[in-house]
C-alpha cells in the first residue's frame, strides 16, 4: 500500500469519524434541551463540536496536501 493510498483512507477515516462527532453533538445537544443527556457527564456538546472540528482540520490538512503534491507532480 502506497503513501497516495493510506491517505485517501485516513482522509475518509478522519471526515467519518469528525462527521459522527457531530452528529452526537447534536443529538446530546438536543438531549440536554430536555434535561437528559446520552454521553453522560464525560464530555459536553461543545467538547463534541470541538473534537469534529479539531478531526476537520486534520481532513482538510490532508486534502490540501494531497493537492500540493499532485501539482507538483504534473508541473
Amino acid at each position: 500500500m502506497n503513501l497516495q493510498a493510506m491517505s485517501s483512507i485516513f482522509n475518509r477515516l478522519f471526515f467519518v469519524v469528525a462527521f459522527l462527532l457531530f452528529a452526537a453533538g447534536l443529538v446530546e445537544k438536543a438531549a440536554n434541551l430536555f434535561g437528559y443527556t446520552v454521553v453522560g457527564s464525560m464530555y459536553s456538546a461543545g467538547r463534541l463540536f470541538e473534537f469534529a472540528g479539531i478531526m476537520l482540520l486534520f481532513v482538510i490538512t490532508l486534502l490540501i496536501r494531497d493537492i500540493r503534491d499532485r501539482g507538483r507532480a504534473s508541473g
